[in-house]
């Protein structure tokens, strides 16, 4: 097998997963706080064919030297982390972050269980059957929050309207003439290395086995504000990040070069075939 059908043949094994990440984000647009995925491809090896040096004639500007590569492949698909349009709803559940910050969540209903987080902020207040209300994911993960340094579920009694201000401060509002009562503060992380962000099911955002949780996120330390470039608003949500027209694109590149390589190896098929059948 020649290197040209070598290098078609790996690069219509890469495209394909190009096309069905790209399919994921078209699929994905109107879901609230998704997080378009990219791709990173690298060489899979660069060879040097040596030349004999009567090669090197007078006016030879390139170097000597055939430089062979051999297709390429999908090395890392990331998440661009870029803000997403805020649309408001009105709802006092629905919350969006505005700049660079993530939802805390548990995938159970532990706070000692494991970690998740999520820019998909149309949350609910599901009862808890003590005569409060826990407010959760719409897929029903526990949102987390902080009474004075210390991990909390937030729980709403029964009669009372959430109220979060921008600085993420939690207070239960009853009737006219009830005291409010404080909830602590909604929990926020900040992205440190979003390319080890890996995503999970319901829109979540988890870490991989292996890798530390302070080298990809860190707790917002203080209040959010403009000094952190954070903001909760209450009664908003994020729109997906995903553009159609830039999709649609890149999808019709990808669709050409997975054409391109097709006929790259038919070519090289029917070259190797007519080689074959030489006679002398």
């Amino acid at each position: 097998m020649n290197s040209s059908m070598i290098t078609s043949a790996v690069s219509m094994v890469a495209v394909p997963l190009k096309q069905d990440m790209l399919a994921d984000n078209l699929a994905n647009t109107n879901t609230l706080g998704y997080k378009r995925k990219t791709a990173v491809f690298e060489d899979i090896m660069t060879s040097l064919r040596t030349q004999e040096q009567d090669f090197n004639q007078p006016g030879r500007r390139t170097p000597m030297g055939i430089t062979d590569g051999w297709g390429a492949r999908l090395s890392a698909i990331q998440l661009d982390m870029s803000q997403g349009i805020l649309q408001q709803t009105g709802n006092m559940t629905d919350i969006a972050v505005e700049g660079n910050g993530l939802f805390e969540v548990r995938t159970s209903d532990d706070l000692n269980g494991p970690r998740a987080f999520t820019r998909h902020g149309p949350f609910q207040l599901i009862s808890s059957g003590d005569g409060e209300r826990m407010l959760m994911t719409n897929s029903g993960q526990p949102v987390v929050s902080t009474v004075g340094g210390v991990e909390s579920f937030i729980r709403v009694p029964s009669g009372y309207n959430l109220n979060i201000a921008a600085d993420g401060t939690l207070t239960a509002e009853g009737s006219a003439g009830v005291a409010p009562v404080a909830l602590g503060q909604l929990k926020l992380v900040q992205i440190i290395n979003p390319e080890f962000l890996q995503a999970v099911a319901d829109n979540l955002l988890g870490i991989p086995q292996g890798v530390d949780p302070e080298a990809i996120v860190r707790d917002v330390t203080g209040l959010p504000g403009e000094e952190s470039g954070l903001a909760v608003r209450q009664g908003f949500v994020e729109q997906s990040n995903v553009n159609m027209t830039e999709e649609m694109s890149d999808l019709m590149i990808v669709q050409r070069a997975y054409q391109l390589s097709a006929r790259a190896l038919s070519s090289s098929e029917q070259m190797m075939g007519m080689a074959n059948n030489l006679r002398r």
